[in-house]
C-alpha cells in the first residue's frame, strides 16, 4: 500500500526535499530566460532603428532628385487674371502679362425638334464625317442688304434698330451706310458687334449708253458726282462739240482738276464712258449721288443716245453694311424697323467668305447613320462614341404646345483653341446622295453651307508677355518665357515675379540636417554606455549599429564627384558641418551665399543628377547599381521611326470613293496583339496632297485604340510629291502597315511603297555595353554605369560628348538607407536571426522543462520509495521494541 502524504510514516519532509532539489535542477531555466530577454530587447532595439531610419529615408525622398531643390517661385501681382508655376529652368525676372482673350471651344446647335425620338430621315445609309481645324480670312457675322429707299432720303428713325438688345441710336442724318456703320460702332462695347460699311458704288449699266450732249436748242447742262461738276455744258453747244463720253473719260484720266476733287471727295472712278462700264465709288460707304441736272432743250447723256431728249436724273448709289460679332456669338438683331437698314430680325451669323484648313494634329472621325440609329438621340450617342473629339447632347429651350420643337442638338469641340473649329461633310453609299434631311441638319462648312448656328466660337487665349504677342489654344501660356507657364483666369493685366524659392531650400537643407540628428541621437541611445549607472543601449557593440553610423557618417564627409561643371563638392561649402557631439549644424550666412552664388548647383550636393556635353543627351534616371563619374558616349545607330513611304507622287487631286475603309496596323507586337489594328473610314470627296496627308493623319489617329495606348501617326508630303506616314514612335516597337478592306486602293495613293520597322538606339556608354529601346539608351548590368538611362535625340553617329552622372548625398543615403530597410534588408536580416535564436531557445527550454519533469518524478518516487522503507522500518522497530517490552515484562 502507498503512502498518499509522503513523509507521514518516516517523518521525512519529501516535498521540501524535492523542491530543494528540483530549485537547484531548473537553475539553468533563468540562463535561457536571460537570453531570450536579450535577444528579444536587440529585436526590439532593432525595430526603433528600422523605424528610425525609414523616417530619416522619408524625409530624403523630397531631397533625391534636382527638380526639388531647384524650384523658382512665380507670384502674380493679381492672382484672378493669371497664376504661374516655374521650373528649374526659368531665369528669375518680372514678366509682364496682358490677357485680352480666353480660349474657348466651339459649340454649334440643331434646330428644333418636337421630339428627340422621331426618325430624321429616310433611314438611307450615310456617313458623317468630323474634322478639326482653323478658320482663316473670314468674320462671324451678318451681312446686310441694301438700304431702304426711305433711308437714303429720310434717314434711320429712331428705335429702328437694336443689337444684342442695345438700342443703336440712329436719327434723319442716318442716311448711309458709313452713318449707320459709325451710329452701330458707337455701342461696340456695350453689344460687343462691329459694323463695317461697304462701298457704295454706282451700277454699272449706268454708263452703257453716253450720247453726245446737245444743247443747241438753248438748255444746259450740268454732271456731277457727290456734289463734284464734273461735266458742264452751256447753251448753244452742238452735239459732238461739248461733252461726249470721250471728253468725259478726257476729264476723268489723268492729274485734272476734276480727278483731284473727286478724290478730295474719297471717291475713286473705274471703267470709261466710252467702254460703257463708268463707275464711281466711295469706300467708306458714304452715298455717292450721281445728278444729270437740266435746263431747257437737251439731247443726250446717261441712258440717251444720241438726239434723244434728257429730261435729267439723279441717282443715288448706298453701301451695305456686315455686323461683325467679337467673339464669334450669335448677333440679336431687333427693332422697329431693321429692314430698313438692310437687316432681317432675329438671331443669326454665319463666317463669311471663309477659309477652312483641317488641322493634321487633331483627330477625323465618322459615323454612320442608318434606319437603326436616325434619331436625334441616335445621332447623339453615335458621335459620343466616336471618341474624335466632338461631344454631342441634346438640349431643350423649354418651348412646350402644339407646334413646339424645343429639342436642339448640341455639338461641342472637347478641346477649345481655334484649330478646333468643327466641319462637318456627309456622304452617302453605294454611289447615293447622303440623306438630305440629314444634311439639313449636320451640314457645316465655315468655307461654306453652314446649316448648324455657332453659339460660341473656337477660339485661342491671346495675350502679350513683356510686350510679345502670344497665342495659346488653352487657357495654359507656355513657351513665352522659357520654364514658365501661365494660366490665364480673365482679361486684364499684371505681373508675374519668378524668384529662386530660397526659402523652400532652405526648409529642405534644414529639415535634412534635423532628420539626420534626429537618427544620430536615436542611433546613439541605441549602443550607449552610461559609466555612472553602468547600464548599457541593447546594441551596445553590435556590429549591424556601428557598420550603419560609420556608413552615414563616412558618407556624409565625402566629395561628390562625377559632375565637374558643378563648383559645390561637399556640404561644408554651404555651410552644413559636423559638430563636436556628432551632430550637423547649418551655418546660415554660408548657405545664402552658397544660394546666391550656387543656386542650381545646391541640387547636385543632394540629388542624383546627369548632364551632358552634348544638349541632344539628357539624363532619364538611374539605380542603385549606377556608379558616380563622367563617361564618354560613342552612338553607333539613332533610334528611328517605323515608316510607310509611298512611290508614287500624288496628283494635283485624289478623290477617295465612298465606302472607303482601310485597315491599319500600328505599333504591333510579336506575338500580335489585337488592340494595334483598327478599320478607318475615309470620308468621300477629292483632296489636294495637303489635305490628303491631314485627312491620313487625322483619320488614324482618330482611333480610340491607338491613342489609349499612345500611338500617333503623321504624315507629310514630300519634296518629291509623295507622301509618307511615320509612327510617333521610336525604336524596333515602331511601325505600321495599311491594307485596303474597301473602296479606293492603298495602292493608288502609296504606289508600290512598302513598310520600314523602326530600329532602337545602340552604342555605350564610358565604353561599357548599353541596351537601347527606341530613344533610351541603358547601362548595362556589371559596371559602373548599370541602370544609367540616357535619352537619344540629334541626328550624329559616333562620339557625341561625355555625360557626368553623381550620386549627391540624400540619394546616397537613401540607397543606404534602402540597404538596412525592407524585407531583404539587413535589419530584416538581423531580426530575423534574434527571432530564430529565441525560438530556439524556447525549444531548448521547453525540452529542459521536460526533462525537469522526468527529473522531478524520479527524485519523488526515490525519496517516496525511501519514505516508504524508512516507515516499514520505524513500524518494524515499533513492534520489536514492543514485543522487547513484553518479554522483558514476561521475565
Amino acid at each position: 500500500m502507498s503512502i498518499s502524504s509522503p513523509g507521514i510514516g518516516s517523518g521525512l519532509d519529501v516535498n521540501s526535499i524535492v523542491s530543494k532539489l528540483m530549485a537547484v535542477e531548473s537553475a539553468p531555466l533563468t540562463d535561457f530566460d536571460n537570453k531570450t530577454a536579450s535577444y528579444q530587447s536587440q529585436v526590439s532595439a532593432f525595430g526603433t532603428m528600422s523605424s528610425a531610419l525609414s523616417t530619416f529615408q522619408s524625409a530624403l525622398s523630397g531631397l533625391t532628385t534636382a527638380s526639388s531643390l531647384q524650384t523658382l517661385t512665380s507670384t502674380p501681382a493679381d492672382s484672378t487674371v493669371v497664376s504661374a508655376t516655374a521650373k528649374s529652368t526659368a531665369t528669375a525676372g518680372t514678366y509682364r502679362v496682358n490677357v485680352t482673350q480666353l480660349a474657348q471651344a466651339q459649340t454649334l446647335a440643331s434646330d428644333g425638334f418636337k421630339s428627340t425620338t422621331a426618325t430624321v430621315g429616310s433611314g438611307a445609309k450615310t456617313t458623317i464625317s468630323f474634322s478639326l481645324g482653323t478658320v482663316s480670312n473670314s468674320e462671324f457675322g451678318i451681312a446686310g442688304t441694301a438700304l431702304a429707299n426711305s433711308m437714303r432720303t429720310s434717314g434711320l428713325s429712331a428705335g429702328s434698330l437694336a443689337i444684342n438688345g442695345t438700342t443703336i441710336v440712329t436719327n434723319n442724318t442716318v442716311r448711309s451706310a458709313r452713318a449707320l456703320a459709325d451710329a452701330i460702332n458707337d455701342k461696340t462695347t456695350t453689344t460687343g458687334v462691329s459694323a463695317k460699311a461697304s462701298a457704295a458704288t454706282t451700277d454699272a449699266s449706268l454708263f452703257s449708253t453716253f450720247g453726245d450732249i446737245d444743247t443747241s436748242g438753248g438748255g444746259t447742262y450740268t454732271l456731277s458726282v457727290g456734289g463734284v461738276d464734273i461735266a458742264v455744258q452751256a447753251a448753244g453747244v452742238a452735239g459732238g462739240s461739248g461733252i461726249t463720253a470721250a471728253s468725259l473719260d478726257s476729264a476723268l484720266s489723268g492729274d485734272t482738276a476734276i480727278s483731284r476733287a473727286l478724290a478730295d471727295a474719297n471717291i475713286t472712278v473705274t471703267g470709261t464712258a466710252a467702254g460703257g462700264d463708268l463707275q464711281f465709288s466711295n469706300a467708306d460707304g458714304s452715298n455717292v449721288a450721281l445728278t444729270e441736272s437740266v435746263t431747257g432743250a437737251v439731247t443726250g447723256g446717261i441712258g440717251n443716245s444720241a438726239g434723244s431728249t434728257n429730261i435729267g436724273s439723279s441717282v443715288t448709289a448706298v453701301g451695305t453694311i456686315t455686323l461683325v460679332s467679337a467673339d464669334g456669338s450669335p448677333i440679336t438683331v431687333g427693332g422697329s424697323d431693321p429692314a430698313s437698314a438692310g437687316l432681317t430680325a432675329g438671331v443669326g451669323g454665319n463666317y463669311l467668305s471663309a477659309d477652312f484648313t483641317a488641322d493634321a494634329t487633331r483627330t477625323m472621325g465618322n459615323i454612320v447613320i442608318d434606319s437603326t440609329n436616325n434619331t436625334l438621340q441616335g445621332i447623339t450617342d453615335a458621335i459620343n462614341k466616336g471618341n474624335f473629339g466632338v461631344t454631342a447632347s441634346i438640349v431643350s429651350d423649354g418651348a412646350s404646345g402644339t407646334g413646339a420643337t424645343p429639342y436642339h442638338l448640341v455639338l461641342t469641340s472637347t478641346a477649345t483653341g481655334a484649330s478646333s473649329t468643327m466641319k462637318i461633310t456627309l456622304a452617302g453609299s453605294g454611289g447615293a446622295d447622303p440623306d438630305p434631311d440629314l444634311v439639313s441638319l449636320l451640314g457645316y462648312d465655315p468655307a461654306g453651307t453652314q446649316n448648324l448656328s455657332q453659339k460660341s466660337a473656337a477660339a485661342d487665349t491671346k495675350a502679350t508677355v513683356n510686350g510679345i504677342a502670344v497665342t495659346s489654344s488653352s487657357t495654359s501660356i507656355s513657351g513665352a518665357v522659357t520654364g514658365v507657364t501661365f494660366t490665364a483666369l480673365k482679361a486684364g493685366s499684371t505681373s508675374v515675379t519668378v524668384a529662386k524659392d530660397t526659402t523652400t531650400l532652405t526648409s529642405s537643407i534644414n529639415a535634412f540636417v534635423s532628420a539626420y540628428n534626429d537618427l544620430n541621437t536615436q542611433l546613439s541611445a541605441l549602443g550607449a554606455y552610461d559609466a555612472d549607472t553602468k547600464t548599457s543601449g541593447p546594441l551596445l557593440g553590435d556590429s549591424t549599429l556601428r557598420n550603419l553610423q560609420s556608413s552615414i557618417r563616412s558618407t556624409l564627409s565625402s566629395t561628390i564627384t562625377g559632375l565637374t561643371s558643378s563648383s559645390l563638392t561637399n556640404l561644408s561649402q554651404i555651410g552644413v558641418s559636423f559638430q563636436k557631439d556628432g551632430t550637423l549644424a547649418v551655418d546660415s550666412a554660408k548657405l545664402t551665399t552658397a544660394m546666391t552664388d550656387n543656386f542650381n548647383d545646391i541640387a547636385g550636393l543632394f540629388a542624383a543628377v546627369g548632364r551632358g556635353t552634348d544638349p541632344d543627351i539628357s539624363f532619364v534616371s538611374s539605380s542603385t547599381k549606377t556608379q558616380a563619374g563622367s563617361y564618354a558616349l560613342n552612338i553607333t545607330q539613332l533610334a528611328t521611326q517605323g515608316t510607310l513611304q509611298g512611290s508614287t507622287v500624288l496628283p494635283a487631286e485624289t478623290t477617295i470613293d465612298q465606302d472607303t475603309t482601310w485597315t491599319v496596323t500600328l505599333n504591333d507586337t510579336t506575338p500580335p496583339k489585337l488592340a494595334n489594328t483598327a478599320t478607318i473610314t475615309l470620308p468621300a470627296g477629292t483632296y489636294n496632297p495637303s489635305q490628303l496627308a491631314t485627312l491620313l493623319q487625322s483619320s488614324i489617329n482618330g482611333v480610340s485604340a491607338f491613342s489609349t495606348a499612345g500611338s500617333s501617326v503623321t504624315a507629310t508630303v514630300g519634296d518629291d510629291g509623295t507622301l509618307k506616314l511615320a509612327s510617333a514612335a521610336y525604336g524596333s516597337a515602331s511601325n505600321i502597315t495599311i491594307t485596303t478592306s474597301s473602296g479606293t486602293e492603298v495602292s493608288s495613293i502609296f504606289g508600290s511603297g512598302s513598310s520600314v520597322a523602326g530600329v532602337d538606339v545602340a552604342g555605350t556608354i564610358g565604353g561599357y555595353t548599353a541596351t537601347g529601346k527606341g530613344q533610351t539608351l541603358t547601362g548595362a548590368a556589371g559596371g559602373p554605369v548599370d541602370g544609367l538611362k540616357l535619352t537619344v535625340t540629334g541626328d550624329t553617329t559616333g562620339s557625341r560628348g561625355t555625360f557626368g552622372f553623381s550620386q549627391g548625398y540624400a540619394y546616397m543615403l537613401n540607397t543606404l538607407a534602402a540597404g538596412y530597410l525592407g524585407s531583404s534588408g539587413t535589419i530584416a536580416g538581423r531580426t530575423k536571426g534574434l527571432n530564430a535564436s529565441v525560438a530556439d531557445i524556447a525549444q531548448q527550454r521547453a525540452d529542459f522543462s521536460s526533462r525537469l519533469t522526468d527529473i522531478e518524478a524520479r527524485y519523488r518516487a526515490q525519496y517516496t520509495a525511501l519514505d516508504t522503507t524508512v516507515a516499514s522500518l520505524n513500524s518494524t522497530s515499533t513492534f520489536l521494541t514492543q514485543q522487547l517490552a513484553a518479554i522483558s515484562a514476561n521475565n
